[in-house]
């Protein structure tokens, strides 16, 4: 199985993410473009970190009726990303669709996540928000994470707290890329279900997404380089 660190490029545009990138001079990180910047700057965001030599991790987490995600997922996969996702509550019919329009011409497809639940959602939310009740959250993740398995996708997207139990319930080749990843010493900002680097590898996480402790770091490669080496070793 695979591991690698993946920075969350929440940049608000072209020139910011660009400018950050071009610090990491020796290593070609691997990147997640979000919402914030693809929504600014479209799909040649995604092929210009592309040329550069960067995996990209596109997280739209597309969530529709089947035929609409299918479509969508058909034009993904055309920009040559590595992975992308879906949200987990779409049903198993949605993320079928969603696996057979990334399907390329040549029998190649991007890596396909699901969200289970979002690291900024915590029990007290998700009863009193999403009246999903009578159920610990852990229970509810993995429920959705089953339904992943089920339609075939690779992986989730879930809290480095859930990783080990994922594996358990959904075998060791299972993809979790746990954001809410924070050092020791950083601020979890609106995050709440949160593990250090070295503590989410413990746990079992194939890759850790990591934002503001690199992004908004004095000098992210150094952070970047400490996570890598944190979670890595």
């Amino acid at each position: 199985m695979n591991k690698d660190v993946i920075i969350a490029c929440d940049f608000k545009s072209k020139e910011e993410a660009l400018k950050f990138l071009d610090k990491f001079t020796d290593v070609k990180p691997f990147v997640k473009i979000g919402m914030e910047l693809f929504y600014a700057e479209g799909p040649d965001i995604v092929r210009e970190i592309k040329k550069r030599g960067h995996k990209v991790f596109l997280d739209l987490k597309l969530h529709d009726i089947p035929n609409t995600v299918e479509k969508a997922m058909a034009v993904l996969s055309g920009l040559d990303v590595d992975i992308v996702n879906v949200h987990a509550a779409g049903t198993i019919d949605m993320m079928k669709a969603a696996l057979k329009g990334l399907m390329r011409p040549d029998g190649t497809r991007p890596l396909i996540i699901a969200v289970t639940q979002l690291t900024s959602t915590d029990q007290e939310r998700m009863e009193r928000d999403l009246l999903i009740t009578g159920r610990p959250i852990k229970e509810v993740v993995m429920h959705y994470a089953v339904n992943a398995k089920k339609a075939g996708l690779d992986g989730v997207v879930c809290s480095p707290l859930e990783a080990a139990a994922v594996h358990e319930a959904c075998g060791r080749d299972f993809i979790t890329v746990t954001p809410g990843i924070r050092f020791a010493d950083s601020e979890k900002g609106d995050q709440k279900r949160v593990m250090t680097p070295a503590d989410a590898a413990a746990a079992g996480s194939d890759y850790i997404v990591v934002g503001r402790p690199v992004t908004g770091a004095e000098d992210p490669v150094k952070a970047y380089k400490r996570c890598v080496k944190d979670f890595m070793g």
